[in-house]
């Protein structure tokens, strides 16, 4: 199977799946007509695809060779939103590795200013990356949520899904961010992701796992784990239209289809914006070229309308809406 180049050829690819995500949803009580908007208290800005790492599951397809960054005046414009909007509470930027962005700092500083909760994506090797040491005090001075991606507590595994050596930078990023007070007075979550073809396990059996494993071996301690299935889009879907997997990994998805995630969805809750400013209802969609119903782009932004929309989905949804959910803060149910 050729590699999927473009967002189209990947929904196209999608919307092969036999069991529609619609039709899904239509059965269910309130979602009869599609999914709504409900409220804007999230305001996610992916600031580009640069990134220090490939990780085979990367649903940005980030990399070291990617070129898209968010430039200052996208940045300026989405903090112009931030300060209008009150219900606004959370700014979650991610990337890539969002910190490569070369207006990170003053983002987070403007974003301080606010008094807005703040998370950093952040993949942990990239703090010791040269020139990127600054981070661990920068970030604990203005006091940012880190959600740290760590897909297992298993050296062998964490490898084998990020590359090489990934693991012990992990370790000895989470060792340095402990002692400048992480997992302790500030904000230390780990995200995980399944290193096979299945479901996300228990979070909380899962985080007790990891928790122990963690200390035990390392003296690292954190707040919370949040698991999050492996998205069928962009390097993941390749991945396993290549290995003839992707009929048996959609069949996992769909089989697990939880109606009792469909309210707690991060999408109902948030705006998604890309390094050009176009809005998207969340990261997956943005990927896959997705934009809102409302207007496409920041600069013709209206919160009325916006929150009167109907959520763009498809059968990537699945994904989300798997066995206890999944969303960037972890089970939904």
């Amino acid at each position: 199977m050729a590699t999927l180049q473009s967002p189209s050829s990947q929904i196209k690819a999608l919307d092969s799946y036999s069991r529609s995500f619609r039709s899904a949803i239509e059965t269910v009580n309130g979602f009869e007509n599609g999914i709504r908007a409900r409220s804007l208290t999230t305001f996610q800005i992916n600031v580009g695809k640069w990134c220090n790492q490939a990780c085979n599951h990367c649903h940005v397809d980030a990399s070291p060779l990617r070129t898209e960054m968010m430039s200052r005046e996208v940045i300026d414009h989405c903090l112009d939103w931030i300060r209008k909007i009150p219900q606004i509470q959370t700014v979650d930027i991610t990337g890539g590795a969002p910190e490569g962005n070369p207006h990170f700092t003053y983002l987070v500083e403007e974003l301080s200013k606010l008094n807005k909760r703040i998370i950093d994506r952040c993949n942990l090797t990239i703090l010791e990356e040269e020139k990127f040491d600054y981070l661990y005090d920068f970030l604990a001075e203005h006091k940012v949520e880190i959600f740290s991606s760590l897909p297992h507590f298993n050296q062998a595994f964490t490898d084998k899904q990020r590359g090489s050596h990934v693991f012990d930078k992990s370790i000895l990023a989470l060792q340095k961010l402990n002692k400048k007070g992480y997992g302790k007075d500030l904000k230390l979550n780990l995200v995980s992701n399944p290193t096979g073809l299945f479901v996300s396990s228990s979070q909380k059996q899962l985080e007790k796992e990891f928790k122990k494993n963690l200390f035990d071996q390392y003296g690292i301690v954190f707040h919370e784990l949040f698991c999050i299935n492996n998205m069928p889009i962009s390097r993941y879907l390749n991945a396993l239209l290549k290995a003839g997997k992707f009929e048996f990994y959609m069949d996992v998805l769909s089989n697990a289809f939880n109606p009792q995630t469909l309210p707690g969805l991060m999408c109902r809750d948030q705006i998604s914006i890309d390094h050009l400013g176009n809005i998207y209802d969340c990261d997956f969609n943005q990927m896959l070229e997705m934009p809102v119903e409302t207007e496409k782009n920041l600069k013709y932004f209206d919160p009325i309308t916006f929150l009167q929309r109907t959520i763009a989905i498809g059968n990537h949804c699945y994904g989300c809406t798997a066995g206890s959910g999944s969303s960037c803060g972890g089970e939904l149910t």
